[in-house]
């Protein structure tokens, strides 16, 4: 039984990418991360899993499709999130957050093939990450990294490696966080409603 976790704020305005203000306003910035995570659960939903899993901290909206299961996130640092969102897996699972509007089905299935590794690792280009996939999921392996650091990804690969579980990376992949992200990731996936609201943004700004 493979689980594709989602791991993601509600797309309300002044509680989500606020990095991306003022260059857009509150309420933009909201839109672009709804964008985001809609693109986000459609690639999930287009990837075979036997669950599909959304760990949300805030009220669940008509943004999430029906056939997500929508569970809260706990309380704490990332850290702690993380490695909780973790708990409602059955059997190997891959972990991906809300940033990425660019990963596609055939991604998101590469990282939940075990069959010849332990662990899945995908970097983000800030020295972060944006997947993660065991086989054997042990919320041990996230308590206590360093989150929001230039050495996250270093610290947790690290971790998977130290436990002595074969790891595989993933591509290396952008997570929106700056204006020059939005940017970024919209250009190179031009089809997706974030590259689309980014582009109306962006027109009318001019």
């Amino acid at each position: 039984m493979s689980t594709l976790l989602v791991i993601a704020k509600a797309p309300v305005a002044g509680r989500v990418k606020t990095r991306l203000t003022p260059h857009f306003t509150p309420e933009q910035a909201a839109g672009l991360a709804q964008a985001a995570l809609q693109d986000t659960l459609e690639a999930v939903l287009a990837t075979p899993a036997t669950r599909r899993v959304l760990v949300l901290d805030g009220e669940r909206g008509p943004w999430a499709p029906r056939e997500i299961e929508v569970v809260p996130q706990c309380a704490g640092g990332l850290d702690a999130r993380l490695a909780a969102a973790f708990s409602h897996a059955e059997g190997p699972a891959l972990l991906i957050g809300m940033d990425t509007p660019q990963i596609t089905p055939e991604l998101l299935a590469q990282g939940l093939d075990f069959n010849e590794t332990d662990a899945w690792f995908g970097p983000a280009d800030d020295g972060g990450f944006w997947a993660l996939g065991l086989a054997e999921p042990d919320p041990a392996l996230l308590l206590g990294v360093p989150m929001s650091v230039p050495h996250t990804g270093r610290e947790q690969r690290r971790r998977l490696t130290s436990s002595g579980r074969a790891v595989r990376d993933l591509p290396e992949l952008c997570d929106v966080d700056t204006p020059a992200d939005a940017a970024q990731v919209a250009a190179a996936v031009p089809g997706t409603r974030f590259a689309a609201l980014h582009a109306g943004l962006c027109a009318v700004a001019r």
